[in-house]
C-alpha cells in the first residue's frame, strides 16, 4: 500500500511543477529538470504523464528527454560521480581513476549505477578544470589532483556518513 501512496505523491510532486510552469509547453525543458532533480531521472510513466497533462504528444516529450544529456531515463544514484577524460587528465592518469572507482563500486561492465542506487559513475569530456587533472566531481563538489587512492577514501566518507551501502532512505 505504501508503494501506491508513494506513487501517488508522485503524481502530486509532478502536477505542483507543471502547474508552477503554467502548462506552458515552452516550460518543457524547464519541467523536466525539475522532474530529474525530484527523482534522479524520467520515469517513462511519468513522461507519459507530462505529456497527457500537458496536452502535448508523448513522443515530443519523450524526444527531449532523449535529445539533451542532461536528461537520464534510467535511474541515478544519490552521488554522481563524474570523472574528466579530457586531454590533460587522461594524460595524468584518469582511466586509472575510473578503474579504481569501478571496482570500489563493484561495477560490472556496462553498468553505471550501483545496485543500491548510492553511486553512479559517468565520464566527461571536459570540465575545463585542467589545471586540477585529474579532476572527480561528486554532485557538485569538484576535487582536483584525484589520485585513485585519494578517490577511494572519498567514498568511503560518503558511505560512512551514509551509514554503509544501502540505506538510502530518500527513494
Amino acid at each position: 500500500m505504501a508503494a501506491k501512496q508513494d506513487f501517488k505523491r508522485s503524481f502530486q510532486r509532478v502536477n505542483e511543477i507543471i502547474e508552477a510552469h503554467g502548462r506552458n509547453p515552452v516550460e518543457l525543458i524547464s519541467i523536466l529538470q525539475e522532474v530529474q532533480e525530484e527523482y534522479r531521472y524520467l520515469p517513462e510513466e511519468i513522461l507519459n504523464y507530462i505529456a497527457t497533462a500537458m496536452r502535448i504528444s508523448p513522443s515530443k516529450v519523450f524526444g527531449v528527454a532523449t535529445f539533451y544529456e542532461n536528461f537520464s531515463l534510467e535511474p541515478k544514484g544519490k552521488y554522481v560521480v563524474k570523472v574528466c577524460d579530457g586531454t590533460a587528465c587522461h594524460v595524468r592518469k584518469s582511466t586509472a581513476l575510473l578503474n579504481a572507482l569501478k571496482k570500489k563500486l563493484e561495477l560490472k561492465e556496462g553498468q553505471e549505477t550501483t545496485q543500491d542506487l548510492m553511486f553512479t559513475l559517468e565520464t566527461v569530456s571536459c570540465f575545463g578544470a585542467c589545471g586540477l587533472a585529474p579532476v572527480m566531481v561528486i554532485n557538485d563538489e569538484v576535487y582536483g589532483k584525484v589520485t585513485p587512492e585519494k578517490a577511494e577514501k572519498i567514498i568511503d566518507e560518503i558511505i560512512k556518513e551514509e551509514g554503509g551501502r544501502g540505506n538510502d532512505q530518500d527513494h
